[in-house]
């Protein structure tokens, strides 16, 4: 019973997002809204923000599940073009949150799939963990940056052409900063 109160509280704000800017939505209206009481939507998520994070992690959650095995590319498209189908819901949750809120969750949602992409590309090369780190984070800024420009460009660009033409930059340039990273851990020291 408590996932079931916990899937419809999200569902509610979900739909109250594509009505409202985030700001304007508060617990109140929720928990009118889904007819439980305030100790209930309590005992789900700490405040509004926690339930913000909660949907963005389902919505990221499905988007990762039907593409987990496709490339990159593909992926970032299909993130893209989910965003695209909700923009009235981004863009309510985007012109609510000030700016350093909305990288940080960026950078904190993307954090795990980068690391763990870049340490796939490191594989068989003599590379040190805080190397593979240090790549995965230069990369994921440039991947939020990516996806903030599309935002402020009001989603205009073609998602494939768009993805299409930031691949022809990526593809290679991590197993090279890679190999880059190994070399210099392979000279002797002197």
């Amino acid at each position: 019973m408590a996932q079931f109160t916990r899937k419809a509280i999200i569902q509610t704000f979900r739909e109250m997002l594509e009505k409202s800017p985030l700001d304007k939505i508060t617990v109140t209206n929720i928990i009118e809204r889904c007819g439980i009481n305030r100790n209930t939507f309590y005992y789900h998520f700490r405040d509004i923000y926690d339930l913000l994070e909660s949907f963005f992690k389902e919505e990221l959650e499905k988007v990762i599940e039907i593409s987990a095995n496709d490339s990159w590319q593909n992926m970032l498209k299909a993130v893209m073009k989910t965003v695209a189908e909700n923009k009235q819901i981004v863009y309510h949750i985007f012109n609510s949150l000030n700016r350093d809120q909305l990288e940080r969750y960026l950078f904190d949602s993307t954090n795990t799939h980068m690391y763990e992409f870049v340490k796939k590309e490191a594989e068989g090369l003599n590379v040190t963990d805080e190397d593979i780190r240090y790549i995965a984070e230069f990369y994921q800024y440039a991947f939020i940056g990516f996806l903030l420009k599309y935002l402020w460009n009001d989603m205009k660009p073609d998602i494939n052409e768009s993805v299409d033409k930031l691949s022809t930059v990526i593809e290679g340039s991590i197993r090279n900063a890679l190999k880059n990273c190994s070399q210099s851990h392979d000279l002797p020291n002197i």
